[in-house]
């Protein structure tokens, strides 16, 4: 079974109402990322050097829609990543 959620159809822009958005992904090229923009629930958290704590916290995939007609982006979090 799949916790993947289908998108609502058609994604309408919050901004101008514009349908017909363009999926993409947003990217994270930072040491040690694995590309891609992840989710994580709460607050952040810093550990001792600085960084976000994040072991054994749930992980969400963010997809993004660009908006042609007004370049808002709608963001998603809908997939767990394990």
């Amino acid at each position: 079974m799949s916790n993947e959620m289908p998108p609502p159809t058609p994604i309408r822009c919050s901004h101008c109402g514009h349908t017909g958005l363009h999926q993409g992904f947003l990217e994270d090229d930072g040491q040690d990322s694995a590309g891609d923009v992840r989710w994580i629930p709460g607050p952040v958290e810093r550990g001792p050097l600085g960084g976000a704590k994040r072991f054994s916290r749930a992980r969400l995939q963010v997809d993004a829609f660009h908006c042609p007609s007004c370049g808002h982006l709608e963001l998603f979090a809908r997939q767990q990543l394990f």
